[in-house]
């Protein structure tokens, strides 16, 4: 791969957009999550466990995990209808799946867990963002997880594989690869892809995705101590 090349933002082929995670933003949320990736502004609030109605539809032998995946109106440059839309739904499902791998739901049978995706400002690659950040929300829940989960995405634009696919890639590309990790289990719990690759770009890309989530799983561990470091200042100055 070329060293000089640039992309149409300015990064390097292998560099991730300006990334921000924040913990507990929300007061009415049992667990919370903030997202900005690059022009990516995603909100998760997630509630739960609770008992899971109707009674009938609940699992005996573990919880129900509810994913709801939503971009708002004003997300994109085009108006967006308020109804949820077939990808709406469908990215809800698919996170859901990420999820599940990690959250051990059989400690809480006939309750639910639900997650709340809310992508304020979209600029590509919003899935795995948005995992991300709610793998912090249900780690801020107090969630039992057997890990966190962290996504990113790679592909290839005008023949070069890159990674952390922005807008302007994502229409303009030739492929597209999001990922989700158990970082520590080293587990893949999410693989797509949109686009054609070769063996070598496929392999290319995909290493290319798990580092920069691995850069991304360090800014959740961040995010979690930072709120951890800012209750005990708060519980001190309580105490005091």
């Amino acid at each position: 791969m070329s060293e000089d090349f640039t992309r149409v933002d300015g990064r390097k082929p292998d560099q991730l957009r300006p990334y921000r995670i924040r913990a507990g933003i929300l007061r009415n949320a049992d667990g919370s999550a903030e997202i900005k990736l690059g022009k990516n502004w995603i909100v998760v609030g997630v509630y739960g466990p609770k008992e899971h109605f109707p009674k009938f539809e609940a699992l005996q032998d573990r919880a129900i995990l509810f994913c709801r995946y939503h971009m708002a109106p004003y997300s994109t440059t085009e108006r967006k209808s308020p109804k949820p839309s077939r990808r709406e739904i469908e990215l809800s499902k698919v996170i859901r799946s990420a999820l599940e791998q990690a959250v051990i739901l059989e400690r809480f049978p006939e309750m639910s867990i639900d997650v709340y995706i809310e992508v304020l400002q979209a600029e590509g690659s919003t899935r795995v963002a948005s995992i991300t950040a709610a793998s912090v929300a249900l780690a801020e829940a107090g969630i039992p997880m057997k890990d966190m989960v962290v996504g990113c995405s790679a592909g290839k634009v005008n023949g070069k594989i890159v990674l952390d696919i922005g807008e302007e890639e994502d229409k303009e590309g030739e492929a597209d690869l999001p990922i989700a990790i158990m970082p520590n289990l080293k587990k893949v719990v999410l693989l797509q892809m949109d686009g054609k690759l070769t063996h070598e770009e496929f392999k290319e890309a995909f290493e290319m995705a798990l580092k920069g989530a691995l850069e991304l799983y360090e800014e959740q561990k961040r995010a979690l101590k930072d709120l951890i470091e800012k209750m005990k200042t708060i519980e001190g100055e309580s105490n005091e």
